[in-house]
């Protein structure tokens, strides 16, 4: 039973379909997550072993995060930037053996940092979905110079191509940093037009709004409710995250619905 029961209510329950929470892991130690599960474990969904770390740690490490993650319901998967480069040597099917064998169950296919066709990319989605893993894709660019030459309606055709190719949700990239890139501003505020515009076009439940920054969380959850899909969510800031979601932060306070 949690404290103050009473006055609260429940949020969904995992495995949720919305209200997904994806957390940034940026090389945290088994202890680490192990208390952090403990803690919040119930409100995290995906957790991002973020760009190339899992390559920076031993194999079996990364073996015991991820049965230490599924053991609490968190489905953990490499960061893109991993994936980018194992594309770049052409070696896409050791690399998803590889992760197959550390036992994640999710990748992640971007092309942040290089190009990838259009063409290439529908195949790779094919590809890993047909390796049994959940297919999460991420729109956007790493470099704001790049990530600003991407006008809304690429991103929509990007969006719509990826989910009818088979993947199962989009991120829409914001770094961990969450601003001058996809729909933010310079100064991390929310381009209400671009917002509208891409959420008339696509289906937003299959979106991940990357969204490391507080006003950005409260700005979605007031506009789509608490079940709105947010990753790049840092460990410590998961709990906040979620009274914000529940109306437990003066931010969202009678303001919210579960």
């Amino acid at each position: 039973m949690k404290a103050f029961d009473f006055i609260t209510s429940d949020r969904t329950f995992k495995p949720r379909k919305n209200g997904i929470t994806m957390m940034l892991d940026k090389g945290m130690g088994l202890n680490a997550v192990e208390d952090l599960m403990e803690v919040s474990g119930e409100y995290i969904d995906l957790a991002k072993l973020g760009w190339g770390t899992s390559a920076l740690h031993k194999r079996e490490l990364i073996k015991e995060k991820n049965e230490l993650y599924f053991s609490y319901d968190v489905n953990p998967y490499p960061g893109g930037t991993l994936f980018e480069l194992a594309f770049m040597k052409d070696m896409l099917s050791e690399f998803l053996d590889e992760a197959d064998k550390l036992g994640f169950k999710a990748i992640e296919i971007s092309d942040g940092s290089t190009n990838i066709s259009n063409e290439d990319r529908l195949e790779v989605i094919s590809q890993v979905k047909e390796n049994g893993f959940l297919v999460i894709t991420e729109v956007g660019k790493k470099d704001p110079n790049e990530d600003h030459n991407l006008n809304i309606d690429n991103r929509v055709n990007i969006i719509n191509s990826d989910l009818k190719a088979g993947a199962d949700r989009v991120l829409i990239e914001a770094r961990e940093g969450g601003k001058n890139l996809g729909i933010y501003d310079e100064c991390g505020n929310v381009k209400e037009d671009e917002l509208e515009h891409m959420i008339k076009k696509t289906d937003k439940n299959k979106l991940i709004w990357e969204a490391p920054l507080k006003g950005q969380q409260v700005y979605l959850i007031l506009k789509f409710g608490s079940n709105v899909n947010l990753g790049n969510i840092a460990p410590e800031e998961v709990t906040a995250l979620e009274t914000i979601r529940q109306g437990l932060r003066g931010d969202t306070l009678g303001k919210v619905n579960l």
